[in-house]
């Protein structure tokens, strides 16, 4: 029988003093019908512990129509940090008895489809950090979609949190900024809308390996819809 506890708070605390800067629980069986890597990748983990970084400011509003180097170098050091979070994390989880699987921040299993293990995004989405956005992204109240984020499997039963409100309404600045033409501006309001619908893969990593060759940034960084985004935006 799986352990149930009645409070996050002190994985929470834990993860906050280690460097993350938002962290809730989703309930996988909210998560089933996403693709994972095993496919049966969740099965014995009835909670995903999803955390999240913030990206800094000084890096993201200088953004403009491409990537810059100290954005490439910035992503890559806060997946690192979001790696190293997450190990911890599993290590918390494991000292209180549980089960635990860390999942890496960034790790494309199939370039074709690009796919992980599993959707970060869709955690945090179910966990109850952030809607999505128009771009796909995951956007939080407090720093829009200026974040990375991380997941941790559990079979500890941790109170889970409740997705949250859509507030794109009409919003189009992270359509309106991608130099790709690639987000459709299509309704994320009232469902988790797909790739299909929302947006033209092809198109996005044809931008993403022009980045790559013009500047010689890593592959599949980009951050412009990132950066668009007023929800990020200091106010």
């Amino acid at each position: 029988m799986n352990k149930t506890f009645p409070t996050a708070k002190p994985l929470f605390d834990a993860a906050r003093g280690w460097g993350a800067d938002l962290a809730a629980v989703a309930d996988t069986s909210r998560l089933a019908g996403i693709e994972t890597d095993p496919p049966d990748l969740l099965q014995g983990y009835p909670r995903a512990v999803s955390l999240a970084v913030r990206l800094a400011d000084g890096v993201m509003d200088p953004i403009r129509d491409r990537p810059t180097p100290l954005y490439a170098r910035h992503y890559q050091n806060v997946n690192a940090l979001l790696d190293d979070i997450a190990t911890r994390v599993a290590g918390l989880l494991q000292s209180w008895g549980g089960k635990a699987l860390p999942i890496p921040a960034s790790h494309i299993l199939d370039e074709e489809r690009f796919v992980a293990s599993i959707s970060h995004k869709a955690v945090a989405l179910h966990a109850g950090l952030g809607w999505q956005g128009k771009s796909l992204l995951l956007v939080t109240p407090q720093f829009g979609p200026r974040v990375r984020l991380v997941t941790v499997l559990t079979d500890l039963v941790l109170p889970a949190g409740t997705p949250l409100k859509n507030r794109c309404a009409k919003c189009t600045h992270c359509v309106d900024a991608c130099p790709a033409g690639a987000i459709k501006n299509a309704s994320t309001d009232l469902h988790y809308a797909s790739r299909v619908e929302a947006v033209n893969l092809d198109a996005c990593v044809q931008q993403l390996r022009k980045n790559e060759q013009e500047t010689h940034i890593p592959p599949y960084i980009c951050g412009v819809c990132v950066a668009a985004c007023p929800w990020g935006r200091a106010k």
